[in-house]
């Protein structure tokens, strides 16, 4: 009986980590760019059981077979399939058709640079005309970071490749990744790659005028919200269940 609170337990945990999961993906069911995430569970690894002492094994201890405690919490995992293209007709707005990333220079609160990588596209000019992100980190180009003229004619090609009045400038940097389980969320649309990621040439095209919607699937979520939810409930029953049955067994030991 207690071996069952503790595993009703350990599943009431699973179900709360998942719903976190969700439930952040619904909270950004309409940022830029944006990749779902999930959640898996694992069993705990499997126990002996010995029957102790009973009298009808002649008081000996025997192993009797094997079980497990309950669930664990696994590991997120991020869904990279493209959201939707929606058409706003502001120039500086892109999207990457395809597989590939944006490549930014960030600058965090202590001042540290580094290199980011997102699918964001909702870019801006600064006074100085510098490209950047809309908390205005800066946008990489071939060259670097990427200047422009306010005042001239902006197009940009499905290459990347940026026209000032006709003329080429520069060209909107596309990284690509050999393995995506070498990348880190940042924040809530930043990739940051760690120790073994492998840059490959970006296979990809970019949209001008068009910014990539969120992939989440707002309806599957609320469906898996529910389900969560009812397991969630499902395991507390349990334990209230359990506790009055050890409660009535306390009382009637009491006697």
């Amino acid at each position: 009986m207690v071996r069952g609170l503790y595993t009703a337990y350990t599943g009431m945990l699973n179900q709360q980590y998942r719903m976190d999961t969700i439930t952040n993906n619904l909270a950004n069911s309409a940022t830029t760019g944006y990749k779902k995430e999930g959640a898996t569970a694992q069993s705990f690894n499997e126990m002996m059981i010995t029957k102790l002492r009973d009298s009808s094994e002649g008081f000996w201890d025997r192993q009797i077979g094997t079980t497990t405690l309950g669930v664990k919490i696994g590991e997120n995992f991020t869904d990279y399939t493209q959201g939707s293209l929606k058409a706003t007709d502001n120039t500086l707005d892109i999207a990457i058709a395809g597989e590939g990333f944006f490549e930014v220079s960030f600058k965090n609160k202590a001042g540290e640079e580094s290199m980011k990588y997102t699918r964001d596209g909702s870019f801006a000019l600064t006074k100085e005309g510098w490209l950047v992100t809309k908390d205005g980190d800066f946008i990489q180009g071939i060259n670097g970071n990427i200047q422009l003229d306010t005042q001239a004619e902006l197009e940009i090609d499905t290459t990347g490749r940026i026209f000032e009045n006709g003329e080429v400038v520069d060209q909107i940097k596309l990284v690509d990744f050999e393995d995506y389980n070498y990348l880190r969320k940042y924040g809530e649309n930043f990739y940051d790659p760690i120790e073994g990621a492998r840059q490959k040439r970006a296979d990809a095209s970019v949209r001008q005028g068009y910014l990539e919607q969120s992939n989440v699937n707002v309806i599957s979520e609320m469906v898996e919200l529910i389900t969560i939810a009812r397991a969630y409930e499902a395991n507390q029953k349990f334990i209230q269940t359990a506790d009055d049955t050890l409660s009535k067994d306390v009382s009637l030991g009491a006697l």
